[in-house]
């Protein structure tokens, strides 16, 4: 059973992100894993906790 996780931004709707389920889901089912096995777990992480090349992305 894979398990998913999607660490990202804050600020995605809840029918964005319905969207990235369903059609990450549809991949796992392109290679036999039944749909009812995957899960999936989104992180939003406001931008203050995120740091690229040493900044904060929030700057």
């Amino acid at each position: 059973m894979p398990v998913i996780i999607i660490e990202m931004w804050q600020g995605r709707t809840l029918k964005q992100k319905k969207q990235l389920a369903e059609g990450i889901t549809a991949e796992f089912v392109k290679i036999g894993v039944p749909a009812e096995q995957v899960q999936i777990i989104f992180k939003d992480n406001p931008k203050q906790n995120w740091a690229i090349g040493g900044k904060l992305s929030e700057e």
